[in-house]
């Protein structure tokens, strides 16, 4: 059993390692989003299905010597493929959506060996049942996913800040190298048990725990539950994500945590149906549905540590449910490869749902309230359909003490949490109807919510890159009237609506702010001007007569909001430009561009594109900057500290900055707390006088940075986490 243990464990660990190294070499090519990683899991999820398929199909049909060959056939192509570094063809060259461009470059580059590690713990353990019959391999199951949370867990920790991509995959290509080894033996030892023509060809025993294959009919609505569970899960997974990542950053560390939590639910029910009891857990799910539900109305008030927790807590007990329901409708061996292939149709299918369909479907990130709601629903069908889909439960004894008599004889508490409600008598159909009438109460309050955050709002759409948001403030008070653009949950401009204040400074760029001093302490004469992320165009404010404005933006749909519902674009006396695509690949592809000042704007938002602020990103950056020329970063953000990061790049390229810290007031409602930093190779503009008076932090090109310095191969925002 140690080899197959083994191997399996090996194959798990590989297959979730390489998703967030995969995701950290593409993310930088398509805007840093969390769509990214969403497209990522799609492909892993598709690709999965793909590697149970295979397994089923030659579980049913190939002989054990076949199946063998086979596999190790397929094993000698994807080591072949060595290795999986996708090269710099894959970069897009334009706007647009990248969902289909990803998925083939993931197939390309990882589309085989990813599809024979995803066969390894269906085929391993269907090996594993015809070598050794009466043993249960279920829990193999559940170590393959502990093969996968420790691969998953030990990225942020350890491979991210210790190593660098380039050596990630190389130490995954050996790993790969020592998996097919030990899925050779394996291989060998199946086609010796064959040719002995013993265990593998004995009658397989009856298995223990588990009920008989009587006690488990094959019905179709056993099968569509193996495949709606998953699906419910899959879409919750994927939905708590984006709801992380798209107020933070879209980095492992995010990624990781609730796909942890989701492989950790797996484990837990795999391993023994002792871990799951259906009444305990449901009382747990109405808890965490309440607390989801709670915390969508308060999104924008709660901290990323209580988030984290509300969001990790609630997955976790809804995957537990859903997994649970699942363990429990498992099949007799002979049909595990069959049950294996439903539970990844069934996340891919979720998986689709989220990456595909919602931003079709959907202005917002609703995909979680529709995820919550069919947890409740599925979980309340199961309940009430025990009767057909499990063993019905012993008859109850006249003669023996009914309930109120045992409730004399010991606590309500530990006679209900024993599971002993549905013994009672109409307790399914009491309890059912509770939960039903909780599952319409939550879609009620989800309903509600998106009413409420629909009230002040005049435009919403969605696409790959995310959602913005327009939304009309104080109409009857010519003063106060304005417009205000979100992306997710971070403004990203705002304008009075009156001609008379439209061209006022405001948000991020008012009197007193970084960005302000830093344009006032400009040469004068007509300026070159590039800026990095479009928002509503409020850097459009500074521009003068003669001045050049040359915006970078990722988001198609960003400027045609901004040309909509703002006038900044419009109404600038300079020459205005917009290149559409990612700023620093369209850097990259440029000739010098002369600028005076490069705007770094992209870093407050709902997903950091930290590969703007790599050491090979400024490289480009200087080459578009005339001498003596100023690089501007706004580095306002909740969660993350960038100042040591842009430190650290001043003292690489051997430059002087400065940051400044500005604090809003309840007085100037309209102008937000920022902090800019200012980089530049002369420091002319640096130590004017308005600008060093308003420094926060100076350059110490002596004190070391408490991070390394961030390159395209080494990116670690975890530990720059407030």
């Amino acid at each position: 059993m140690a080899a197959y243990a083994l191997t399996i464990f090996a194959g798990a660990f590989l297959l979730f390692q390489v998703q967030p190294l995969m995701g950290k070499y593409i993310l930088p090519w398509f805007g840093g989003g969390p769509g990214v990683w969403t497209t990522c899991l799609l492909f892993f999820q598709t690709l999965l299905v793909g590697g149970y398929a295979y397994a089923h199909g030659s579980a049913r049909w190939l002989k054990p010597r076949a199946q063998a060959i086979v596999h190790l056939a397929l094993l000698a192509g994807a080591l072949a493929l060595l290795p999986i570094i996708p090269g710099d063809a894959w970069k897009p060259s334009g706007a647009g959506n990248p969902t289909w461009q990803i998925l083939r470059l993931l197939a390309a580059c990882l589309g085989l060996p990813y599809l024979a590690l995803a066969a390894t713990s269906p085929l391993l353990q269907h090996w594993f049942s015809r070598t050794h019959p009466g043993t249960t391999p279920y829990r193999l199951y559940a170590l393959s996913n502990f093969g996968s949370l420790l691969a998953l867990l030990s990225y942020p920790f350890f491979f991210e800040p210790h190593c660098t991509r380039l050596t990630q995959a190389r130490l995954w290509a050996w790993g790969l190298v020592a998996y097919a080894i030990g899925c050779g033996f394996c291989a060998v030892k199946q086609a010796k048990a064959e040719n002995r023509g013993g265990a593998a060809e004995a009658p397989p025993a009856p298995l223990a725990p588990g009920p008989p294959p009587s006690a488990a009919p094959r019905s179709i609505t056993r099968r569509l539950l193996w495949l709606l569970l998953p699906a419910c899960a899959s879409v919750l997974l994927l939905a708590v994500t984006n709801k992380l990542c798209q107020d933070v950053a879209s980095i492992p560390f995010l990624w990781i945590l609730p796909l942890a939590l989701y492989l950790l639910s797996f484990i837990i029910c795999f391993d023994s149906p002792r871990w799951y009891r259906r009444v305990p857990y449901a009382l747990a799910l109405v808890g965490a549905l309440a607390a989801l539900g709670w915390a969508l109305f308060n999104a924008s008030d709660l901290p990323l540590r209580q988030q984290l927790v509300i969001y990790g807590c609630g997955l976790f007990l809804c995957c537990m449910v859903c997994h649970g329901e699942l363990y429990r409708l498992k099949p007799p061996p002979e049909q595990l490869t069959g049950f294996y292939l439903a539970i990844a149709l069934g996340s891919a299918l979720g998986g689709l749902f989220v990456a595909v369909g919602a931003p079709l479907l959907f202005t917002d990130y609703y995909e979680l309230h529709w995820g919550l709601l069919l947890c409740g629903l599925l979980f309340v069908f199961v309940c009430l359909a025990e009767g057909r889909l499990f063993p019905p439960p012993p008859a109850l004894d006249r003669n023996a003490p009914g309930p109120g008599r045992r409730w004399l004889a010991r606590l309500a508490g530990p006679w209900f949490l024993r599971g002993n409600l549905p013994r009672f008598r109409y307790g399914r159909e009491l309890s059912g109807a509770g939960l039903l009438l909780g599952v319409i109460g939550l879609g009620a309050v989800l309903w509600w919510e998106t009413r409420t955050a629909a009230a002040q709002r005049v435009f919403q759409c969605r696409n790959f890159y995310g959602t913005l948001t327009v939304y009309e403030y104080a109409p009857e008070n010519p003063e106060s009237h304005c417009f205000l653009l979100q992306h997710g949950r971070i403004a990203h401009g705002v304008q009075f609506a009156s001609s008379e204040r439209a061209a006022t400074p405001v948000s991020y760029y008012g009197p007193g702010s970084g960005i302000w001093l830093g344009m006032n302490a400009l040469p004068p004469g007509p300026r070159r001007i590039g800026v990095a992320g479009l928002g509503a165009g409020s850097m459009a404010v500074f521009a003068r007569a003669g001045d050049y404005l040359r915006f970078y933006e990722i988001n198609p749909q960003v400027e045609q909001v901004a040309a909509a519902w703002f006038t900044y674009l419009t109404n600038c006396p300079a020459t205005v430009e917009i290149a559409t695509g990612d700023a620093r690949l369209s850097l990259e592809h440029e000739p010098p561009q002369n600028f005076d000042l490069l705007v770094l704007d992209a870093f407050n938002s709902d997903a950091v594109p930290v590969h703007l602020l790599t050491r090979e990103a400024f490289a480009v950056y200087r080459r578009h900057l005339r001498p003596g020329g100023v690089i501007a970063i706004n580095i306002s953000n909740h969660h993350l500290n960038l100042k040591p990061v842009v430190a650290n790049l001043a003292r690489h390229f051997h430059c002087q900055w400065i940051s400044i810290d500005y604090e809003e007031t309840d007085e100037e409602w309209w102008l937000y707390s920022s902090t800019w930093a200012l980089m530049s190779d002369d420091g002319k503009v640096i130590n004017a006088p308005a600008v060093r008076n308003a420094a926060s932090s100076p350059c110490d090109p002596v004190t070391p940075s408490p991070i390394p310095l961030w390159t395209d191969d080494f990116v670690s925002l975890f530990q720059i986490l407030y």
